[in-house]
């Protein structure tokens, strides 16, 4: 079986090299890596985290694939929405650029807060959760990992990586590139392992009888709750779009990547959830702590332990990619003067953005600290769904207001009107049946108001206040080693956006003193 499994993956990784040789979506530069944090985050973790929690909602097989079938085509429609706003607004940044051009810099930067605060964080601390439950697992096989057994090993791996991706851009990638192997081996073997079961005729929990057979009458808000569950495996689906000034021609590449990616996507999702029930059944799968695991410690025999360090080697890279990914919102966000400008500085030596790596980091430590996996997980594809639908939204309020403008991707209003409808109905019953988490992370979001106008908003700032953050602003330089990475940046990005004058002005002093004091 490892010989076919290799096999498998030697023939994907030389597609997926022709693709890239072919068309050349990115142009070559230092920003060439972030198509493959697209390849770690697209496909990888959520699949080996999202099974149980879908099903666990569903109430039985049947419903629990529909539900991922249609959670690829919800992510189809939304995609299809994105190509049309990243060709409208080439612009990086995706959400976040669309919405702040089309709403103002107010909802622009709630959508900033939501992500730095509570997206990433999240989806940071359920990924390294995940690497420590797979690792531990074969450790404690007839029982759930301890607390804190698990809760230490997934810091000491957030720990590591963010001292990587502080030390080394060129490590973080390569990290990146090697790891990418393990989700590919994992997700290759499961496959491969399915189809020879049904084949040998094991398929008793997918034959219509047993697959609708529900041992619990699933309500709207469960299945809510389970679409939200699968979403969470399918985050990632935007990525593209937060790139787009660095793909060669967008409008012919952008809307391509969508249409490859999104039914490649669902295809591996809905056949690797179809051979996990070829190995186990509905009470077996809900009763495991690490599905991938339980899978090859029942079809694998010896060679069983591919699985655990498959899955390990994959929640590994992708905790190295959101770090990457994270931190760069930071800076962007910080360029833009609506975060700290701190978080737009990086090191002297290794050109790494130490201040907002180590930000991301801090939030995700806390995040871990207050609520399990699948709570986080609801907690995360809440909020994104929430700014999904909202930069949906303006696209048909760009349509009213800019009716004229070219527009190379244009859809048709019943794609957006749908996905809007959907998410609708999933935000409401999310809200009706878990308050407390939902209403978390919205209160989470408001704080941000109070904040837009004490930080960006109010210019005129009071010389006390000016001068602390200033004194701040230094202190911080010189603990993390940081400048501007061009000389003059600052000035140069405050005459483009007027939003960022307050923050960005006592910011620039602080420059002039720390290269006067010879830092």
């Amino acid at each position: 079986m490892p010989e076919i499994s290799s096999f498998l993956n030697s023939v994907f990784c030389s597609i997926h090299t022709f693709i890239v040789r072919k068309f050349w979506l990115f142009k070559p530069s230092w920003t060439t890596p972030a198509y493959w944090c697209s390849e770690g985050n697209i496909i990888g973790s959520g699949i080996f985290i999202s099974p149980k929690g879908v099903l666990e909602h569903a109430g039985s097989v049947g419903l629990a694939l529909i539900i991922w079938v249609l959670g690829g085509g919800v992510a189809a429609l939304g995609s299809l929405c994105y190509a049309e706003l990243g060709v409208t607004i080439p612009k990086s940044g995706g959400d976040y650029s669309y919405v702040t051009e089309i709403f103002g810099g107010l909802a622009g930067f709630l959508l900033l807060w939501s992500a730095v605060l509570i997206m990433y964080p999240t989806s940071l601390a359920v990924i390294a959760l995940t690497f420590s439950n797979y690792v531990l697992q074969p450790v404690f096989p007839n029982c759930i990992p301890p607390y804190n057994a698990s809760r230490i090993l997934s810091m000491v791996c957030l720990l590591l990586l963010t001292w990587v991706n502080s030390s080394s851009v060129r490590w973080a990638t390569r990290i990146q590139d090697i790891f990418t192997a393990g989700k590919l081996l994992a997700l290759t073997l499961i496959i491969v392992v399915g189809f020879i079961q049904i084949f040998k005729g094991n398929y008793k929990e997918l034959t219509p009888s047993n697959a609708f057979r529900f041992w619990m009458t699933p309500s709207v808000g469960h299945l809510a709750l389970a679409f939200l569950q699968g979403s969470f495996a399918f985050s990632g689906w935007n990525f593209l779009n937060y790139v787009t000034e660095e793909l060669v021609d967008p409008r012919r590449n952008l809307p391509r990547a969508i249409f490859i990616s999104i039914p490649l996507v669902t295809f591996v999702y809905t056949f690797t959830n179809i051979a996990y029930f070829t190995a186990m059944s509905p009470h077996e799968l809900l009763s495991s702590n690490a599905v991938a695991v339980t899978f090859g410690e029942k079809l694998l025999g010896y060679f069983s332990w591919v699985m655990p360090v498959s899955v390990a080697l994959s929640t590994f890279g992708g905790i190295n990619g959101y770090l990457f990914t994270s931190s760069r919102l930071c800076f962007s966000g910080a360029r833009e003067g609506h975060l700290p400008s701190l978080l737009a500085m990086i090191h002297v030596k290794n050109c790494t953005p130490i201040p907002a790596l180590l930000i991301c980091c801090l939030a995700t430590l806390i995040i871990m600290l207050v609520g399990d996996t699948y709570t986080l997980i609801n907690y995360v594809s809440f909020i994104n769904y929430l700014c999904y639908g909202v930069t949906i939204i303006g696209l048909i309020v760009l349509r009213w207001r800019k009716p004229k403008i070219f527009r190379p991707i244009k859809v048709n209003l019943l794609i957006p009107i749908t996905y809007l409808a959907f998410w609708a109905f999933l935000l409401v019953f999310s809200l009706y049946s878990e308050p407390i988490v939902c209403g978390i992370g919205l209160i989470i979001i408001l704080t941000g108001v109070p904040v837009f106008f004490l930080g960006v908003y109010w210019r005129n700032k009071p010389k006390c206040v000016n001068r602390l953050i200033e004194s701040l602003t230094c202190w911080g330089q010189k603990l993390c080693f940081v400048v501007y990475p061009q000389c003059g940046s600052a000035e140069e990005e405050h005459s483009h956006s007027s939003s960022s004058h307050s923050w960005r002005l006592v910011s620039d002093t602080a420059v002039r003193k720390s290269h006067q004091r010879g830092l």
